[in-house]
């Protein structure tokens, strides 16, 4: 069993809704979720005229290797009617992998830890939450140094919507 950190994220539709829906699906045999942070509302980044996100990490553990779980994400997002036409647009759920175990990989399809994990506060707000002294395996930073190294960027903690 390894443990992995996955980032979601939602601006259509119900936004709670598409990231219960994830949760659910994600859950198996082979991936159990352990804890997940709280929810923080988010500006977009990267491309700015869109809603703002819901985000929230998860930490599971998963027998699957981290090509298998990409694979597993890449469906969910598909089955609940991801569109990838606009680079950084708008999406009903987007799911990453941030970090698997201490693992550093490099591939053509993926890119663990989550190569732009350190540049958002969307995601190291609610990972912070979930382990703020777990370390990045290349950096070795905790995710609470992390964090305080990104503040300008909004995020505020969402009530369960």
């Amino acid at each position: 069993m390894k443990t992995a950190y996955i980032a979601l994220g939602s601006n259509l539709g119900d936004r709670a809704a598409n990231l219960k829906a994830a949760l659910e699906l994600l859950e198996s045999a082979e991936l159990h979720v352990l804890r997940r942070s709280s929810l923080y509302e988010t500006a977009p980044q990267g491309l700015l005229d869109q809603p703002w996100f819901l985000n929230q990490v998860i930490e599971a553990e998963t027998t699957l290797l981290p090509r298998q779980l990409l694979k597993r994400l890449l469906n969910i997002e598909r089955e609940l009617g991801r569109k990838r036409s606009i680079r950084n647009g708008p999406r009903t759920i987007d799911l990453d992998i941030v970090l698997y175990g201490s693992s550093v990989i490099r591939t053509a399809e993926l890119t663990v830890p989550h190569p732009r994990m350190k540049k958002r506060r969307f995601v190291l707000e609610p990972l912070a939450e979930l382990a703020p002294d777990l370390r990045h395996p290349e950096s070795k930073l905790t995710m609470r140094e992390l964090l305080a190294r990104v503040q300008d960027q909004p995020v505020r903690c969402a009530s369960e919507e």
